[in-house]
């Protein structure tokens, strides 16, 4: 499939969900996939009218200070600290969730700065899907309605990761395999090893 023929089928399967709040859709991803799935699947669903509102992680780290504090490239670290998983459920997920109040913070920290990023809050409907790209989504508490992993295998990750990040990052999603097995926890998994023609496994129910 392309690109885009999986954003269409992930935007199918999100509109099909029936939810009296906002649909909370989970990509699970490394940033260095080479498939971007956010933006496309934005796209597609504004093609079927449904209001949309992308969040991403790397717009929820948290601060340099505490980040880095054992170090940039410890690959727990990067496993356990780097995101803001308590911040993303209080000013994501729970707004959008059953009973939530729909006010939404689509960013909260500037990791290039390193300072608060102090966008304004936004008010999603009912009838709108949240899409909240990031890695390390699943199996951290973050309930949602539609759950896609975007997989690799370890040579794809090999050749893909910046060299620079390599140490830190390869280790830390072979954990993240071990422990969370996103595969099993994914309603669609998306194939990358070749980002241009990925495949696509869809879950039933």
């Amino acid at each position: 499939m392309t690109p885009a023929a999986v954003a269409e089928l992930i935007a199918s399967r999100a509109d099909a969900v029936v939810a009296d709040h906002p649909v909370r859709l989970v990509i699970d991803a490394p940033s260095w996939s080479g498939l971007r799935l956010g933006p496309l699947v934005v796209a597609a669903l504004q093609e079927l009218s449904r209001p949309t509102l992308l969040v991403e992680a790397a717009d929820y780290l948290r601060p340099a200070s505490l980040r880095l504090e054992r170090g940039r490239d410890d690959p727990d670290a990067f496993y356990e600290d780097w995101i803001d998983l308590a911040a993303l459920r209080r000013e994501v997920f729970e707004p959008a969730g059953p009973g939530g109040s729909g006010r939404i913070l689509p960013a909260l920290w500037d990791a290039g700065r390193d300072r608060a990023i102090r966008a304004a809050y936004v008010t999603v409907p009912g009838t709108a899907i949240v899409v909240v790209e990031g890695w390390f989504l699943l199996g951290a508490g973050l309930d949602h309605e539609l759950a896609v992993h975007v997989s690799l295998t370890g040579a794809a990750r090999q050749r893909r990761v910046p060299a620079e990040d390599a140490a830190r990052d390869l280790p830390a999603f072979a954990r993240y395999d071990d422990e969370v097995r996103p595969l099993e926890l994914a309603d669609i998994v998306v194939r990358a090893d070749d980002p241009r023609r990925p495949a696509v496994v869809v879950r039933d129910g």
